[in-house]
C-alpha cells in the first residue's frame, strides 16, 4: 500500500479542484476516442464500434422503415423525435453548454453513450489508470445501461439477451481483461 505524501495530496486537492472548476463533464465525440483505441493492444474499440448498429442509429432513423414506424407513431421526421433520438444519439436532451461541437448526432450511439462524456478522462494520462478515469467520469457499463433503450418502450423491441448482445459489442482492453481475471 502506497503512503500518502504531502505532494500526493496536493495533486489530489488539485485534482478535485480543477474537476469542480470545469463543472460537469461533457460530450467530445467518438472520434475523439479513435485517437487511441484503433488498436488490438487498446481492444481495437473504435473499429469494432464502427461495425455495429449503435454507430449506424442516427442512419437507421431515416431508413423507410423508421419512417413507417415513425409515422404510426404521429411522428413526422425520427431524426428529430425527442422519442426517437432519445435513444439513437449520443447526448440528447443534454444541455448544449454540455457538448462539444466534435459530437455529432450523425455518430448515432457513440463511445460515451455507454461510457459517459469523456472530456475529463479522455487523456491518456488519466485513461492509463483506471480508476482514475472513473473519477473523471468514465462509466462502466452494464445490463442496467443497455436496457435503458434496449427495452419494452422501443417500437421494434426484441427480447433483449444481455450475454449474447454483449459478446456482439464487446471490446476489452486485452492488458485490463488480464488483469481483472488475476483480481
Amino acid at each position: 500500500m502506497r503512503r500518502l505524501t504531502v505532494l500526493g495530496l496536493i495533486g489530489l486537492v488539485l485534482t478535485f479542484f480543477n474537476l469542480a472548476v470545469s463543472g460537469p463533464h461533457k460530450y467530445v465525440g467518438s472520434a475523439k476516442c479513435k485517437t487511441c483505441h484503433m488498436t488490438p493492444k487498446s481492444g481495437e474499440a473504435y473499429p469494432i464500434w464502427q461495425k455495429t448498429k449503435h454507430a449506424k442509429a442516427y442512419e437507421t432513423l431515416a431508413s423507410d422503415e423508421s419512417k413507417k414506424i415513425a409515422s404510426s407513431m404521429g411522428i413526422s421526421d425520427p431524426q428529430k423525435s425527442d422519442k426517437c433520438l432519445s435513444c439513437h444519439i449520443t447526448g440528447h436532451g443534454v444541455p448544449d453548454s454540455l457538448k462539444e461541437a466534435t459530437l455529432t448526432n450523425a455518430e448515432g450511439v457513440g463511445c460515451e453513450a455507454c461510457h459517459g462524456p469523456g472530456s475529463d478522462y479522455k487523456a491518456m494520462t488519466v485513461m492509463k489508470d483506471r480508476q482514475k478515469a472513473i473519477a473523471a467520469g468514465l462509466l462502466i457499463p452494464n445490463e442496467k445501461t443497455c436496457l435503458s433503450c434496449h427495452n419494452e418502450k422501443s417500437p421494434t423491441y426484441k427480447p433483449f439477451k444481455y450475454q449474447e448482445m454483449l459478446k456482439k459489442i464487446a471490446h476489452p482492453i486485452p492488458k485490463a481483461a488480464a488483469e481483472e481475471k488475476k483480481g
